[in-house]
């Protein structure tokens, strides 16, 4: 994975299915490792080389490729799914906001991935589900928990239960993507939405984007008397950075702020 600029954009190709990752962090290979263990705790450090602000990984994942995995010893299928289920989960645990642009098919595996991510934009013609009761089988790679957590139980079981595709509108309006926009002529309508997402998100503090995500996600997890006091610990790591000084200095002074994620 090649560093990007910071505040440029950057790309790793890997489509229809893309990852849009945002904001400054100290990111590099080994966070997208398919047998890195996910990360807990409280600490947003990432003790790693290459500094990331915006990349995208594209990729055409509709799922399985069904022929492979026919192919496939039933002994192997299961190590074969832990390791998808790993690099999902990594993407999920990525210390930065991410943003899953669904511009055309996300079925199975392709829909899994997107759940991981923190936002998730469609094109009105995306089509996109958990179909794996179709072949007698249940999602894997972590599509029956973020699936409930995205869009309420009855509702996710209802769509894993029956393997029903969603266009994107459809999606909208149960609440498992956040936007959805007409295709345009490229084919990349949520990509570019996703774009314009993450250059909102690219000014403001890296170390505040970092650990903001971090108090959401392991905030719902807990009832909100923990989940508080998450807060309050995630809080106390910025209070001593550089660039909080810088913040209040910036609009002291009415200029944009210089933040260097310190």
């Amino acid at each position: 994975m090649a560093a990007a600029a910071p505040g440029a954009l950057g790309a790793l190709r890997a489509g229809r299915v893309r990852l849009v990752a945002a904001c400054c962090a100290r990111l590099g290979p080994a966070a997208w490792a398919r047998d890195a263990a996910p990360r807990r705790g409280y600490s947003s450090e990432v003790k790693t080389e290459d500094e990331l602000r915006v990349r995208h990984l594209e990729e055409e994942n509709r799922g399985a490729d069904l022929k492979e995995r026919a192919k496939m010893h039933s002994s192997e299928v299961g190590p074969f799914v832990s390791k998808i289920r790993a690099v999902i989960n990594d993407i999920a645990n990525l210390p930065v906001p991410t943003i899953a642009a669904i511009d055309g098919l996300a079925l199975g595996g392709g829909l899994e991935l997107a759940l991981a991510c923190d936002i998730r934009v469609a094109a009105s013609s995306a089509k996109m589900g958990l179909v794996e009761t179709k072949l007698a089988i249940i999602p894997g790679g972590g599509g029956t928990q973020r699936l409930p957590r995205a869009i309420g139980m009855s509702l996710a079981k209802e769509l894993i239960f029956s393997a029903r595709v969603l266009d994107g509108q459809e999606a909208k309006a149960v609440g498992l993507v956040s936007h959805v926009l007409e295709q345009n002529q490229e084919g990349d309508a949520a990509y570019r939405k996703a774009l314009d997402l993450a250059r909102e998100f690219l000014p403001q503090g890296p170390v505040a984007m970092r650990v903001a995500k971090l108090a959401i996600n392991q905030g719902m997890e807990v009832d909100l008397v923990t989940g508080l006091a998450i807060e309050e610990a995630c809080y106390a790591q910025t209070i001593s950075t550089k660039d909080r000084l810088e913040g209040l200095l910036a609009f002291k002074e009415k200029r944009p702020p210089r933040y260097k994620g310190e």
